[in-house]
């Protein structure tokens, strides 16, 4: 960017809903949120680049409108985010290897994607269990998707979006900002858990070891229970944060495919390296609920906490909507972290 930017909207287009937070910097390390806003998509409307960018200048808006930089973390099943291994390469040159070349170096043909890649940061000491090589982070949104939004973006006369990301990454982000101690110097793993889908990811001391998206969320939990119990979902929800006794071991069920990958990912890095994942960072929409996170610590025998992408900035919205960002507060771990990148551009 050619000036610092002192204000960042950040915007989270899910598969369900819409969220966005508007952060303000003062200083070197001072940070606000001063509004926020989120809209669940209506089902009955097609989700087309156009209405998409309808939907972000509509949170916009609502956030107190004017110019102001904004970055978009997009969240499709479409998408692709991959670790692999090269000899060091200019990363200009990498992308365009891999858009020729995609099936021999990722097993997928790229020539129809959007790409960009960026070299893992490694330390010294697990610099050697890499042979030598280097680790770059791949990322690949389809060309058409990025076409329709910039011609939407374009025909909306909409013209603040300086950044498209990948959700994954904004998480991966905003746990740097929010947790800068853990992040840089201990293991850690992320699970952010969306409406039908979450994304783990493991870092050791800033490096990016692995990550993995699971087709499980809080809308295939929730029909999960409703199946199992017969019931409608208000009443499995309800019971749910009641810690129904029944509800909770259909629960266990309902979890135990999806704690068995996690168990899995955290053997398989901590076998490779020599570290040791004490706990679980939770966000999304379900890290709000205790009992889920209650029986997913049980299950996994280590503690699963719920982490808070804002708990660094001082919060400054207005005063009706404060009691609905302390509770959705963890909804917002993505759109922190596409702003916060675009921050430090």
């Amino acid at each position: 960017m050619s000036k610092t930017l002192k204000s960042v909207v950040g915007v989270d287009v899910g598969r369900y809903s819409l969220k966005s937070v508007l952060l303000q910097k003062k200083g070197d390390s001072r940070f606000v949120v001063s509004n926020f806003a989120s809209h669940v998509f209506d089902e009955s409307v097609e989700r087309t680049p156009d209405e998409i960018v309808k939907q972000i200048k509509s949170l916009v808006k609502q956030m107190g409108g004017g110019s102001k930089a904004c970055a978009v973390a997009i969240t499709t099943p479409d998408a692709f985010l991959r670790i692999i291994e090269q000899p060091e390469t200019p990363t200009e040159i990498l992308r365009d290897a891999l858009r020729l070349n995609g099936m021999a170096l990722l097993n997928q043909d790229c020539r129809d994607f959007v790409l960009d890649c960026d070299l893992i940061p490694t330390t010294g000491a697990a610099a050697a269990t890499h042979g030598g090589q280097k680790r770059y982070l791949v990322a690949g949104l389809p060309r058409v998707y990025v076409s329709g939004m910039s011609e939407a973006l374009e025909n909306g006369k909409f013209k603040d979006v300086a950044s498209l990301q990948l959700a994954s990454v904004s998480v991966f982000n905003a746990f740097e900002f929010a947790q800068p101690d853990v992040f840089n110097n201990q293991a850690f793993f992320l699970l952010d858990l969306g409406h039908t889908s979450s994304t783990m990811m493991i870092g050791v001391k800033r490096e990016l070891v692995l990550i993995r998206n699971i087709d499980f969320g809080g809308k295939t939990l929730l029909e999960t229970l409703c199946s199992l119990s017969g019931e409608s979902t208000s009443v499995v929800f309800k019971a749910l944060e009641q810690e129904d006794e029944i509800i909770v071991e259909n629960a266990r069920m309902a979890l135990m495919a999806f704690t068995r990958e996690i168990g899995s990912s955290i053997g398989f890095v901590e076998g490779r390296r020599e570290e040791t994942i004490g706990q679980i960072w939770v966000s999304g929409g379900l890290a709000k609920n205790k009992t889920v996170l209650r029986v997913l610590g049980e299950e996994l025998r280590m503690p699963c906490l719920a982490w808070n992408a804002l708990d660094r900035c001082e919060v400054n919205v207005p005063a009706s909507k404060r009691s609905r960002l302390t509770e959705d507060v963890f909804d917002y771990s993505v759109a922190c972290g596409a702003a916060v990148q675009l921050f430090n551009t």
